[in-house]
């Protein structure tokens, strides 16, 4: 199973083409489209399943299957965290509990954290499942951390870790969160502006069934996004 991960920069209908040459099974877009306004092209192969949640019709988070997987919002979904979305993703197989994550920044302060740091604390319950995932654009990484933020990125990572959940790239690829090798966003697209800030965290059980992680390049996504995908394949039964 693949899942990928990446946030648009919204109009996903015209870019849809691009992302789906790597053949996610599942898809997080953050800043996409609604379904009314998800019109493709012919040629462009259609989701088995989405789901779409947000308040501005041209920019929220979809969910797409392009394999045989179903999604479900959890009746446990909280709106205070509406761009924390607890989902129930399965098929035939195997059932996933995943977070489809486009973290947005409080009123109060620029701390984009705390609103995932809010959530995974809620849904505490729910990241005792077997196969969980939190996958999509946190906004944040430990390079930003104020030591005095209970909710900064580094102090979120470790509570994840006592759930048994962790950085499928980081593990994968031997990666010290905040030293990261491949970037994830080219801030205003600029090559002289590199961060990681999207993620895909998973479960032990699923962990051990990493198969392979890639970011993709600046060369071949800047001119579709700011962001480049995050593709996370698990050899799944």
């Amino acid at each position: 199973m693949k899942i990928i991960t990446w946030n648009c920069n919204m109009a996903f209908r015209k870019k849809a083409e691009f992302i789906l040459k790597e053949q996610p099974d599942i898809l997080i877009v953050p800043e996409c489209e609604n379904q009314e306004r998800l019109t493709f092209d012919i040629a462009i192969k259609q989701a088995n399943d989405i789901f779409w949640f947000g308040n501005n019709p041209n920019k929220g988070i979809g969910v797409f299957s392009y394999g045989d997987f179903k999604i479900k919002l959890l009746d446990v979904h909280n709106p205070d965290f509406k761009y924390v979305l607890p989902l129930f993703i399965y098929n035939a197989k195997i059932n996933l509990t995943v977070f489809a994550v486009w973290s947005q920044k409080p009123e109060q302060h620029d701390c984009y954290t705390e609103q995932v740091w809010n959530a995974v604390h809620f849904y505490s319950n729910l990241l005792e499942n077997d196969n969980v995932i939190l996958i999509g654009d946190f906004n944040s990484n430990s390079v930003w951390d104020k030591p005095n933020r209970v909710f900064n990125h580094s102090n979120l990572v470790e509570y994840l870790k006592i759930k048994n959940i962790f950085s499928t790239y980081h593990h994968f690829h031997n990666q010290v969160q905040g030293q990261e090798k491949d970037n994830t966003l080219f801030m205003y697209r600029k090559i002289e502006k590199p961060y990681h800030i999207d993620y895909c965290f998973a479960s032990l059980k699923l962990i051990n069934r990493l198969k392979n992680v890639e970011v993709g390049s600046y060369e071949m996504w800047t001119k579709y996004s700011d962001h480049k995908p995050l593709a996370v394949t698990f050899d799944l039964p």
